[in-house]
Order: structure tokens, then sequence, then C-alpha cells
């Protein structure tokens, strides 16, 4: 059984980054929208047994880290952006600072 997964960790403050908005899309079609828990993940997956094609994760970022006291942060929104094969489970996780990011397929 297939689904995606996620989780947030803000590398500059070396902890889980909680209470950041993500968004998963496929197209142009919302299909999920909620927020990182205290462990900076999602409390369920974004979506069980998705169909093949591309999905989009949009992490809102830039608000994450207003809310957080910095004033200009660099990013806004990171959209990240994978192909998803049947049956499969894609945990994509970002690590994060207000001026940098990365990404990887988790386990």
């Amino acid at each position: 059984m297939g689904k995606i997964t996620t989780h947030v960790l803000d590398t500059m403050a070396g902890k889980p980054a909680a209470g950041v908005r993500v968004r998963l899309f496929r197209g142009a079609e919302l299909l999920n929208e909620t927020v990182t828990n205290s462990d900076g993940r999602c409390d369920s997956p974004l979506i069980e047994n998705p169909s093949a094609g591309c999905y989009e994760i949009v992490f809102s970022i830039g608000e994450f880290y207003h809310i957080h006291g910095t004033e200009s942060p660099f990013l806004g929104e990171v959209p990240i952006r994978f192909s998803v094969e049947v049956g499969q489970h894609y945990h994509v996780p970002l690590l994060c600072t207000p001026w940098s990011y990365s990404t990887y397929r988790g386990s």
C-alpha cells in the first residue's frame, strides 16, 4: 500500500519544525492541507494509495520563520515536485533554514 508522508526539520534551530503549513497537490488540484505537529511531522499520511503521476508538496517556510521572529526570510513557499509509482511509499522530508533547504526520498 503506497502513501506520501513528510516531516520538516529546522536545521537552524536543530529541532523539528512544528506548525509548518503543508499542502499536497496533483497538478492544480489541492489534495490535502495540514500543519506539522511538535515532532515536525504530519499526524497522518498526506495521501494513501496515490495514483501514479507527478505530485507537489508546498511548505510555507517563510510564514513559519516569520512567526518565529525572522524579519525577512529569504524563502517563502518551498515547492517539492516528484513522481510517484503505484504501491510505493514516498517519504519526502524537508530540512530548512530561513535561507536554504534540501530534501531527499526518505524511508
